[in-house]
């Protein structure tokens, strides 16, 4: 019966049908079959959809998406994109650099890769190709780059994995921290030693400096603001999304002058809409893991797991393999609502870190949105270079997705990279 429904789904979505839609129906068919009784399934519908959404972290979301939509409407990623150029395009791979460093900062705004790869996109690919950088390395840089924005909080994909889970938020953010600086790090390598031949340009007088850090410091305050304010305890992540978001609104109508009262009911229309997207998928997320909770997957796949005695590193192995190839045909929202529900009390069998598992399944998330068929980075970079082939995208993403492998590799050595901050949170 797993096959069966798991068929149905994969059928559903090889004709085209929507993720929240695929797993809706197969879900609401898994209830007919089980209570015989077309009616009854379509009544508990409801009631599963709305136990989905009730739950006051999910708050949060519709917050992110709209602060994330006032930043890139209100253009303050074109400020910390002439901040990194003005200070850092003289040293090797200078734009480059500049470029991955306003990708972090901006993702540290957002939480939102889609945003940051379109704001910083649209700004740094024409820049770096007429100052003679590889159109290849350009286009992975920007592709990669944006990735930072669900691993560095504020993280949506991580609000969701504290509803689903039960763990602590404010926690998960912190745990992307460390290791969203050291991948952050690493990209800055990659691009370091792609551009070592280039001819290095002058650098900016200091006037031209200072005078592009006073633009972009309110923009700079605002990770402060939200992760300086859940780290002392001064507000939960829910309330530092409302915060934040008033503040964005301060900034890009009242300081920066970006924004007027006329350019808010689109910024809201696109915030409902991607909102209502995400909490499509939950629903028909919900509605499919009722099928399989009737079914008892979890339960039996963490007994399998249990009496096969296997070393708990070739389930991790198997585990990132699974995300990995479903990265290739899913976006991260569907990932983490179809899997985590069946990962989660099997990762807590084997002994690992809920938090520490948290910050490796939004790297492969990550991978995810620069795999193709459907990485959402890759079209989203073609839509900002259309003469750029998705061959040419996909190459230059290479390198940057060994580095998100290695960055996995890496925690399953050190582990507090993940869990040393969230350790020290009272």
């Amino acid at each position: 019966m797993i096959i069966l429904f798991t068929i149905i789904l994969l059928v559903l979505l090889a004709v085209g049908l929507p993720v929240a839609f695929s797993l809706g129906a197969a879900g609401m068919l898994g209830m007919v079959g089980f209570m015989g009784d077309a009616e009854g399934a379509l009544a508990q519908t409801p009631i599963l959809g709305y136990k989905a959404l009730d739950d006051f972290v999910l708050t949060a979301v519709p917050l992110y998406i709209l602060m994330s939509q006032i930043l890139l409407e209100g253009k303050v990623g074109k400020d910390l994109f002439e901040l990194g150029n003005k200070w850092l395009r003289h040293l090797p791979g200078g734009l480059g650099v500049a470029t991955i460093i306003a990708c972090a900062l901006f993702a540290a705004i957002t939480g939102s890769s889609v945003a940051c790869a379109v704001t910083i996109g649209a700004i740094a690919v024409p820049e770096m190709l007429s100052r003679g950088y590889e159109r290849t390395l350009v286009l992975g840089t920007v592709a990669a780059g944006g990735t930072l924005g669900i691993l560095i909080p504020p993280s949506i994909p991580m609000i969701l994995y504290g509803a689903i889970t039960g763990e602590s938020v404010g926690k998960l953010f912190m745990s992307g921290v460390v290791p969203g600086i050291v991948l952050t790090c690493i990209f800055i390598v990659i691009v370091v030693y792609k551009c070592k031949d280039l001819e290095l340009e002058a650098p900016a007088p200091m006037s031209e400096r200072m005078a592009a850090l006073k633009t972009s410091i309110w923009g700079l305050l605002l990770p402060v603001l939200i992760i300086g304010g859940i780290y002392s305890g001064a507000f939960t992540p829910t309330e530092a999304a409302a915060i934040g978001t008033v503040y964005s609104i301060i900034i890009t109508f009242f300081v920066y002058k970006t924004l007027t009262l006329r350019d808010l009911v689109p910024i809201m229309l696109d915030a409902v809409k991607t909102t209502s997207m995400i909490f499509a998928i939950m629903i028909g997320a919900t509605l499919f893991g009722f099928v399989m909770t009737v079914l008892n997957v979890p339960q039996s796949l963490t007994l399998l797991v249990t009496e096969m005695e296997a070393n708990r590193w070739i389930v991790f192995l198997a585990i990132n393999i699974l995300i990995l190839i479903l990265g290739c045909i899913l976006e991260s929202v569907s990932i983490i609502y179809i899997t985590l529900p069946i990962l989660y009390p099997i990762i807590m069998k084997l002994g690992f870190d809920p938090i520490w598992f948290n910050v490796v399944l939004l790297i492969n998330l990550e991978l995810a949105l620069i795999t193709p068929p459907v990485g959402m980075n890759l079209f989203v970079l073609q839509g900002v270079s259309p003469e750029s082939t998705m061959s040419q995208i996909v190459k230059g993403v290479v390198p940057f997705g060994i580095a998100m492998a290695f960055e996995i590799f890496i925690l399953c050595f050190i582990p507090q990279m993940a869990t040393w901050l969230p350790s020290v949170i009272k």
